[in-house]
Formats: structure tokens, C-alpha cells, sequence
């Protein structure tokens, strides 16, 4: 045997005792605890959607009243942002709370309609599962914005991930059932429901999100306080977009804490043209006129019509989905993009900003 094929034999055997903690021959083991969590961690994230409540879950166990997420696809990646107003993490517990059974929670777990919270094993399986998942930014009181990237050939997840879901009631007529595709909307939504009142969720593109928390969220410093503040990584997470100063700062505040997103959208957003977020539970439960306005797609009774509010809608997907090249050829919109429908015909119009 050679020493090459030996060394080889020998890493081999290494791994499988790294492995196993008991052989009892007729091909059965006993693994060791770190690897049967390795494989226990792989089980517990099944799509993309399985990453999102997760963290989700962490987020409101941290104590956080507010939570954005912000996800985008680019090819076959999925790249996902949480960014919170919870109790945040030391400094020096960054890397280690994706290790297995690391928690703080202690004295206590969290059951809900999603099984047991509070195993120490919910960062650790998002990790194992994803091409990487790191703490951005955190303090103590601070916050925290924790970035997740998977691969969607090994985490799947649903084709449709725009379309909004529906709110159901149940047999009691109580609204708790939510209805549509499971994707990460989905997911949001069910979250925000059943943490109603304790938990207000956002979720939208890393543009959307800026401006969301850029408006929503007021700085819990007066002026004159802000004077004595060195860099804006001295606040919590989420003010420093409200208290950005200019478009340039907020592209820079953003970057920091992991959005991806160009300096002219950036422009975009300090210059009012992408629009703020609802919370997805007011989305989910608001309720249009009683007798909304409809276009008809057809002159007579037997074609297909669109109500206003979907129109609506219709037009965020647009702009939404019009930054894919908005950003790489540097255009910028001067108004929503406007849907006109006629007999035979559904179309779009982008008006580009001649400024630009």
C-alpha cells in the first residue's frame, strides 16, 4: 500500500471517529452528540421559508417589538436581512451563538405553533443549512441586524414569492387563517398573527425596508444629543436610517448593516420615491371599500375584472421588479409605474427620470 492511499485510509478512519462514539459492528453506531445535532440541524431547515420563521422566532425572543426583514434573489441565491429592536448581542457572542446549544434563554423555552424555542439549536441549524449567516451589527440594547445567504439549489423555496396571501377565518369565524402560496410573505404573515400585539413585522426589498425604518422608526435622540454623537454605529439599528443626513450617509448606514443596495437608490429613497411599508399584519387585515371601483377587461359582463386595490399592487411588483435593471443602468423613476387595461391587452409604463 502506498503512503498516499495509507495517509488516505487513515483521514478516513479519523473522520468516521470524529463521528462515531461507539462501533458495534454489523453496521451499527452510536454517533457522537456534535455529529447527531449536525444531522438533527440539517432536518430542521427544510426551505427558505423554515430560515425565515427562525429567525423570526429569535427576534422575538429577544425582545423585539419590531422586525424587518428584507430578502431578495439574486440567480440562485437567496439573500435574507433581519434587522430588530431586541436586547442585541455582546460583541464577543457574535460567532458563538450559531453554535449548538448556545442560548439565553436558560430558565425558559418558547412552545408555539412552530414546536419548542429555546434548545440552543435554531441559529445553529440556520447555519449548518445556509452558505453563511453572520451577526452584522449588534450591541447590548442596541438591536441587531444578522445577514443569512442560501443557495436556493440546496434550500429550496417556493417560485411564487410575490403574490401576497389572503386572511381566513376558522370555524369559530375568529380571522386566524392565512391563505396563499407558502412563501416567505406567507410565512410573515403567520408570524405577525399569531404574535399580534406583541410583534410588528415588515418585509420587502433591502430598498423598501431602508425606507420603511427610515420613516417609521424615530430617533430616541433629540438634536442637540445627536451633537454629541461620534458615528451613528453608536445608536440602535434601527434609527441610524432615520438619522442619516443625506443619501450618501444612508447608503453607507445601509451597507453597514448588510443591505444591499447602489448609492442612487439610496437617492431614491432620502428623495421620497420609494414609498414606505405597511406591517404586514395591516396589509394582511385591511380591509378596501365595500364596493371597490373595477376595470373591465372586456366591454361585455363575461370578461375578467381587476379591482383598484390589485391594480395597485399590481404596480409595487412592477416597481419592485424594475430595480433589477434600475441599478445596473443607473434609472430612476420619475412616478409609479402606471397599468393601463384594455380589451385584449395589460400594459405597463415606466416613466425614467430624464435627470438621470
Amino acid at each position: 500500500m502506498t503512503s498516499d492511499l495509507v495517509d488516505f485510509v487513515a483521514s478516513m478512519g479519523g473522520e468516521r471517529s470524529l463521528r462515531v462514539e461507539e462501533n458495534f459492528g454489523d453496521g451499527f453506531v452510536k454517533l457522537r452528540v456534535s455529529e447527531a445535532e449536525r444531522r438533527q440541524a440539517k432536518h430542521d431547515i427544510r426551505c427558505i421559508e423554515d430560515v425565515v420563521v427562525e429567525m423570526l422566532r429569535n427576534s422575538r425572543d429577544a425582545g423585539a417589538r419590531r422586525i424587518f426583514v428584507a430578502t431578495f434573489r439574486d440567480g440562485s441565491t437567496r439573500k435574507l436581512t433581519i434587522l430588530d429592536d431586541g436586547s442585541g448581542v455582546p460583541e464577543s457572542m457574535r460567532d458563538r451563538i450559531f453554535d449548538a446549544r448556545v442560548t439565553s434563554k436558560l430558565e425558559s423555552v418558547h412552545m408555539d405553533r412552530w414546536g419548542v424555542h429555546g434548545r440552543g439549536m435554531a441559529l445553529f441549524s440556520v447555519k449548518e443549512n445556509a452558505e453563511s449567516a453572520r451577526v452584522v451589527d449588534s450591541a447590548p440594547g442596541k438591536g441587531s441586524s444578522i445577514k443569512v445567504v442560501t443557495d436556493v439549489e440546496k434550500v429550496r423555496e417556493r417560485a411564487d414569492q410575490s403574490t401576497w396571501p389572503s386572511l381566513g377565518s376558522d370555524d369559530d369565524g375568529n380571522q386566524s387563517v392565512v391563505r396563499g402560496p407558502h412563501n416567505i410573505i406567507r410565512t410573515c404573515c403567520e408570524f405577525a398573527l399569531e404574535e399580534r400585539g406583541r410583534c410588528e413585522v415588515y418585509v420587502g426589498s433591502p430598498a423598501e425596508i431602508a425606507a420603511t425604518a427610515r420613516r417609521r422608526v424615530k430617533p430616541s435622540l433629540g438634536g442637540s444629543d445627536l451633537l454629541f454623537v461620534d458615528t451613528l454605529s453608536e445608536l440602535p439599528v434601527l434609527e441610524r436610517f432615520a438619522v442619516a443626513a443625506d443619501a450618501s450617509e444612508l447608503f453607507e448606514v445601509s451597507r453597514g448593516l448588510g443591505l444591499d443596495m447602489s448609492e442612487r437608490t439610496a437617492h431614491r429613497i432620502v428623495s421620497g420615491q420609494v414609498k414606505p411599508l405597511r406591517s404586514v399584519f395591516s396589509r394582511l387585515t385591511h380591509k378596501g371599500s365595500p364596493d371597490p371601483k373595477e376595470v373591465d377587461l372586456q366591454k361585455d359582463r363575461r370578461g375578467l375584472k381587476v379591482s383598484v386595490e390589485d391594480l395597485e399592487n399590481f404596480s409595487r411588483v412592477m416597481e419592485r421588479d424594475f430595480s433589477s435593471i434600475a441599478d445596473k443602468y443607473y434609472l430612476c423613476l420619475a412616478a409609479d409605474p402606471k397599468i393601463r387595461v384594455t380589451r385584449n391587452k395589460i400594459t405597463v409604463t415606466f416613466e425614467i427620470d430624464e435627470g438621470d
